[in-house]
């Protein structure tokens, strides 16, 4: 059998949360750091978010905690439809995707889908792209593939 991500290294890890400001505190203390600045993501003509296969003008804010291997981000979703917001009424505050880096998404996400692991949301952010997967009843969590654009020198 052959992995759908080669050379599987966990680049980040998510949590959603309901009060960002709070949790980032909380996370900085039991840390020792810095709280992390808050980020808003772009608006939707930027980020092109599609949601179960429709565009949707959801947001998030977020924070970033930088580990020695991996990265923790947390997660504060807008109402607008999404897989952060269904995954937060659903579920309630806690972890929602591991993310992976990889090369070639449309690839993967074909890659993905022919192994019945669906495309639930996808969207573009600065230099790169990122896509959620349906793998909560088989992984218990939500996959994220994430691509970085190469610079070219």
């Amino acid at each position: 059998m052959s992995s759908l991500i080669p050379n599987p290294v966990i680049a980040q890890i998510a949590i959603l949360v309901n009060d960002i400001d709070k949790v980032s505190q909380a996370y900085a203390n039991f840390f020792g750091v810095e709280k992390p600045p808050i980020k808003i993501t772009d608006t939707a003509d930027k980020t092109q978010v599609e949601y179960q296969g429709k565009s949707t003008q959801a947001r998030i804010k977020m924070a970033f905690f930088q580990m020695s291997n991996l990265q923790l981000e947390l997660i504060e979703p807008d109402e607008h439809p999404s897989t952060w917001r269904d995954h937060l009424n659903k579920y309630g505050e806690g972890p929602h995707h591991i993310a992976f880096m990889v090369e070639g998404m449309k690839e993967k996400i074909s890659l993905f889908e022919s192994n019945a692991f669906p495309l639930q949301q996808k969207g573009e952010y600065t230099g790169g792209r990122y896509a959620y997967f349906n793998t909560m009843n088989e992984l218990k969590v939500v996959i994220e593939l994430l691509e970085n654009d190469r610079n070219e020198a």
